[in-house]
């Protein structure tokens, strides 16, 4: 949802009633928008009227709330005290995440959001309120970071987290293009989720995989179910076996592929990636299109990235964990109990071994 300079100046007034309506004594005396050089001012300054006399809030407004605008936004504030002493410095924006929020009270500044959430701490007044949702869902932000192609540089990222990318390094290994890469370095910086020290690198490898998780769609992909009277092994090994011989590029996922990282994870159906075909590898499978009761689903995927970090155990070729776990994760039923035996025993142990340092 896009907010204009106006809507976003009268809906800052709004938060502001709306976060210091429980406290009777006080009182806006006035709002006054910056002015002149903005070097020496804040955007705003909040003057609060109460029985002691009047209170000078300053205030940074910005368009995002993402943790690298807040300690922006805090650094700025900050730097601005020196001119305001006696002013308390608060950070306003849409929707500040609980990331951004620690930044604010860890460096002793107080925000306000237009989602309902604030925290304000001066004299004998202490006003705190979490937990809204963010009203104004970044939408347009989500499609561009997991859209298809721009998944391809999360799956290279991810899959090597120790590994510091250049940005023309990681476009060759994702397949996609430059201007691309740069705008997904855009939005994981903006979340702090990526390091710059020397190259592109993932850190904050698990907050990025549960967003993902969370956009992501299994049925995406084009599913066709089928029923064998063959064991699950014994399905699972002739499809490799002629996926092999055709030269057909597939990879099994879901429970299939958990299955064989993680043995502790159980399983009925039989999941696979497979490349499109003119071949009809189902009748030779002898599997049985079915509206219900399958013990096979082959999945033609929404982009070829599916088959990036795909591996061979024993003689059967797997999806890589992180989409192995997407899949799972989205997957009605056991699925997300599977996905998060998967990060806990292979995914995270990864992780560690490659020295990233999950929160």
């Amino acid at each position: 949802m896009k907010i204009s300079e106006r809507e976003l100046a009268k809906r800052v007034e709004e938060a502001l009633f709306s976060c210091l309506e429980r406290v009777p004594f006080l009182k806006i005396k006035d709002i006054e928008q910056e002015r002149g050089q903005k070097a020496a001012k804040p955007d705003l300054l909040i003057i609060l009227e109460g029985p002691e006399g009047s209170r000078t809030f300053m205030a940074e407004v910005k368009k995002t709330g993402q943790p690298r605008v807040a300690r922006e936004a805090v650094n700025q504030l900050l730097s601005l005290s020196q001119a305001f002493p006696q002013a308390l410095p608060v950070f306003i924006a849409p929707y500040i995440s609980p990331t951004a929020a620690e930044i604010c009270e860890k460096a002793g500044v107080g925000y306000i959001d237009l989602s309902g959430n604030c925290r304000l701490c001066f004299q004998e007044v202490y006003i705190e309120k979490t937990g809204n949702p963010n009203i104004f869902s970044e939408k347009r932000d989500l499609r561009s970071l997991y859209s298809p192609k721009a998944e391809n540089v999360l799956r290279v990222l991810l899959l090597a987290p120790g590994k510091a990318w250049k940005i023309q390094e990681l476009a060759e290994e994702a397949g996609v293009s430059v201007g691309l890469v740069a705008k997904v370095k855009s939005l994981l910086v903006n979340r702090e989720w990526l390091s710059e020290a020397n190259g592109l690198a993932i850190a904050e490898p698990e907050k990025l995989l549960s967003e993902w998780a969370k956009n992501y769609n299994f049925r995406k992909n084009l599913v066709r179910d089928y029923y064998s009277l063959k064991s699950i092994p014994e399905i699972e090994v002739e499809l490799a076996k002629l996926c092999q011989k055709e030269k057909l590029t597939y990879a099994l996922t879901s429970f299939s592929g958990a299955a064989r990282l993680a043995p502790a994870v159980r399983y009925q159906r039989v999941f696979a990636y497979m490349e499109e075909t003119e071949k009809d590898i189902a009748g030779l499978l002898n599997l049985k299109e079915v509206s219900s009761g399958a013990n096979v689903s082959l999945l033609t995927p929404y982009d070829e990235g599916v088959f990036y970090g795909s591996q061979v155990i024993d003689d059967v070729r797997i999806a890589s964990t992180i989409q192995i776990y997407l899949d799972l994760k989205t997957y009605r039923g056991r699925g997300e109990e599977a996905a998060d035996i998967l990060l806990e025993q292979v995914i995270r142990k990864k992780w560690q071994r490659e020295k990233i340092t999950t929160k």
